[in-house]
């Protein structure tokens, strides 16, 4: 966490020249809040002599662990996001907080968060970590409140020791750490969206105990409603007759969610450079939800298909469970090494219910009951020695393993009787994963200027899978040789060039690999609404990298940044749709199933603008800037342009924001835009995929009640706007073209917060 004292202190002239003539000949970096403090401007009357001896003068003498400070030590390209700016927005979710990151998108609507993508790539090809760990399936960053995260470490080219599953990069999310300072920090408020309100509450505790011993523990309780108008489209083309068949759902979902999520840490000081940490990790959560959709064919079909419908009512329940525990013991062998032993032990459970009951003109036509229920169960242990050689020189070799069960029961009941077809499956699936690595890495420093890392990095993933009639296993191993390096252009490191060259790879999900099938009941079955399919088969993705940055470090704290980047795919994994003939169906049915399907390359740059006004304005208000913005391109071998690029990545992104804290009231005031542009990625030879443009703006307003209590007012999504995502499929006898979606909306937020 970041601490910061702001010391005032009023002085005559004299003194100030005086303090002035001693003073270093270059400040500190500033931390945003003393940057946005209230300074005294000079008046363009001409003082008397009398006035100036009796003029006094304001001094801010100001002390920070700097985060840009680790950012520039660091060899490999590492941006670190404080506490104090996952605070600044008020965000809800942790992906409102990341999209602002350079290169970052996230999908969903807008204001909603979503999954995380750097360099807009999606998919698995960013690594996200809490602590360091990967999280068990059916966890998701939206379940982890903002609140209990003390920073968060983004990685833009991967390291032996944080792993090389990051083709795009690595996000890691640190959780409250035990500080030797006390501290009670309490926060209530509610949000409000469409008029359903949100009410959550926190509460952060950190203390010391006994001899040099330290805890902390968060916890975090949220209720929240959600309401979404659907609009769904679907217009097929029949080639041989030449006539259209348009399929429109218009309808309304609601979702209500409970959750309540603890961590905690305790930290040992056992003397002798010995120390034990132990921390649990607690998420649960429970959603309701429920839907109408009220469906119309033009032209209505005659004679209708079996089970055809025009309406249909959902509800459903869930619940997901998960707690993890985790231990850290480190202790020095000699005054220049360093033993490093984790061990960690995890289980979630989740459930699941939903009804759908179909439909026509009134009467029940199709009434279908699925229920799933499944356990996973976990383990990580990793040793780390690191070895100091003297003169900024240092070794690091580790053995990590990671291990996941999970069992899995399904039941599809259509009318009362199991689903046709799916007997063959089985309604109990059992699949797990073993991963087992050893890296080593040395890093040192050559002269005054020139910093070098070498590493290499081996991974074996085992993983299995098997249901009532068949088994199936997958085995892949990958060696990563990486090298960084960093160039200081000036003696003070102000001035930085970096460069690095890596392996990446992407590594099959488990349900990706699990052969058992997921039924699309949509009549008629197109090739837009698929059956899903594991594919056994499928082989890690490879992806050479190579990454050249330049950073310009500002005297009052700003940064000026530029990345390059480029990476080479081999093995690239693809969901393909294609016509099959399948044991749980009469007839062929078209199905999507994730393939390797060749080779792809992508590349971009990524620039980056910190600073405050009056860094280049001196009369300009000491306003803090931030902003972003990045360009990507990529190309898939093998698929027609223009738009084969990989799935999701958009051709740019962007980020603007500002805040101010006013000279006159206790309160600051904050605005940040953010914007994603439309995309058309063309999928394989027969489909393509597109989503709208998003602008995002979110405002804040700060009001410091007194030092320990504040009010803090944000708006999320305000100028909400629609967002469709679409696909254009193309066979031989027709063109199909959807897309689905619906407006957004603008989530209002109070809170209050008080620390002590």
């Amino acid at each position: 966490m970041r601490i910061i004292r702001t010391i005032a202190i009023t002085l005559p002239a004299t003194c100030g020249a005086a303090l002035a003539q001693t003073s270093p000949p270059e400040a500190a970096p500033a931390p945003a809040q003393a940057a946005s403090a209230p300074r005294t401007r000079p008046t363009p009357a001409q003082p008397t002599p009398q006035d100036a001896a009796n003029r006094l003068e304001r001094v801010e003498v100001s002390g920070a662990a700097s985060d840009d400070s680790v950012r520039r030590q660091s060899t490999a390209s590492k941006i670190v996001i404080s506490r104090e700016e996952i605070d600044r927005f008020g965000d809800s979710t942790l992906g409102e907080v990341l999209k602002r990151l350079p290169g970052v998108t996230t999908g969903g609507r807008p204001g909603r968060g979503g999954d995380i993508r750097m360099r807009g790539m999606g998919g698995g090809y960013t690594q996200i970590l809490v602590n360091g760990e990967r999280m068990p399936p059916g966890f998701s960053l939206d379940q982890l409140p903002p609140e209990q995260v003390e920073r968060i470490e983004v990685l833009r080219a991967p390291t032996a020791e944080y792993g090389t599953r990051a083709v795009a990069g690595t996000i890691n999310i640190v959780l409250r750490e035990a500080l030797k300072k006390k501290l009670n920090e309490m926060r209530a408020g509610f949000a409000t969206e469409r008029g359903r309100l949100s009410p959550g509450a926190s509460w952060t505790r950190n203390d010391n105990f006994g001899d040099g011993h330290a805890y902390t523990f968060t916890v975090n309780a949220l209720r929240g409603e959600r309401v979404d108008n659907i609009i769904n489209d679907t217009l097929t083309h029949t080639l041989a007759t030449n006539t259209d068949s348009l399929l429109s759902s218009r309808g309304q979902s609601e979702d209500q969610r409970k959750s309540i999520n603890l961590n905690g840490r305790v930290q040992f000081k056992l003397g002798d450079g010995e120390s034990l940490v132990i921390q649990p990790f607690l998420v649960s959560n429970r959603s309701d939800s429920s839907s109408h959709l009220r469906q119309t064919t033009t032209p209505t079909p005659d004679p209708r298909p079996a089970n055809f419908f025009d309406q249909v009512d959902t509800v459903g329940d869930s619940r997901f469970t998960m707690a993890r525990l985790h231990s850290q013991w480190q202790t020095r062998l000699d005054s220049d090494t360093r033993l490093d032993l984790r061990a960690g032990l995890g289980r979630a459970n989740g459930e699941s219910h939903s009804l759908r009951q179909e439909r026509l003109e009134g009467a029940a036509t199709r009434l279908q009951d699925d229920s799933t229920r499944s356990n996973n169960r976990s383990w990580n242990a990793l040793a780390k020695l690191s070895h100091s050689l003297g003169n900024e020189h240092s070794l690091v070799a580790g053995l990590e393993g990671e291990g996941n069960t999970q069992h899995q029961t399904r039941v599809t009941l259509v009318n009362g009787l199991p689903q046709p077809g799916l007997d063959d499956f089985g309604d109990d699936l059992d699949a797990s994963s073993t991963r087992i690595a050893a890296y080593a890495q040395d890093e040192w420093a050559v002269g005054k200027q020139w910093d070098f890392y070498a590493g290499a990095r081996w991974e074996g993933i085992s993983t299995k899978s098997s249901a009532a009639t068949y088994a199936a296993s997958n085995r892949s191993s990958v060696f990563t040789p990486l090298a960084h390096a960093r160039y200081k252009l000036d003696e003070r490191g102000r001035q930085l060039l970096r460069m690095s060259l890596t392996r990446s790879y992407r590594s099959p999900q488990l349900q990706d690999l699990i052969a058992r099938p997921s039924i699309n009941n949509q009549v008629p079955q197109q090739i837009n609404t698929p059956d899903r399919a594991g594919n056994p088969n499928l082989k890690p993705e490879l992806a050479t990298g190579l990454e050249i940055g330049f950073e310009n470090y500002l005297s009052k704290g700003g940064l000026l940044s530029a990345n390059l980047f480029a990476r080479r795919i081999t093995d690239l994994m693809r969901t393909v749709t294609s016509l099959e003939t399948v044991p749980w169906s009469a007839t062929p049915r078209w199905v999507a199933r994730p393939q390797n399907i060749g080779k792809a390359s992508t590349a971009g740059i990524e620039l980056e603008a910190r600073f405050r006004a009056d860094e280049f304005i001196p009369e300009a208000l000491p306003i803090n800037i931030r902003s972003n913005l990045s360009f990507f391109t990529s190309k898939v071998d093998g698929i027609p342009g223009p738009n084969n690029r990989l799935d999701n990545q958009p051709k740019a992104t962007a980020n603007l924001g500002a805040d101010y804290r006013l000279r006159s009231l206790p309160l600051s005031l904050g605005l940040s835009l953010n914007w994603t542009p439309s995309t058309t990625i063309q999928q394989t030879v027969l489909t393509e995929a597109t989503s709208s443009r998003k602008l995002v703006t979110d405002a804040f307003a700060l009001w410091a009640i007194n030092p320990e209590q504040s009010l803090r007012l944000s708006a999320s999504n305000l100028g909400a706007a629609d967002y469709f995502t679409g696909s254009l499929s193309k066979t031989a006898d027709q063109i199909v073209s959807s897309r689905s979606g619906g407006p957004s909306y603008t989530q209002w937020q109070l809170r209050w917060e008080m620390r002590i």
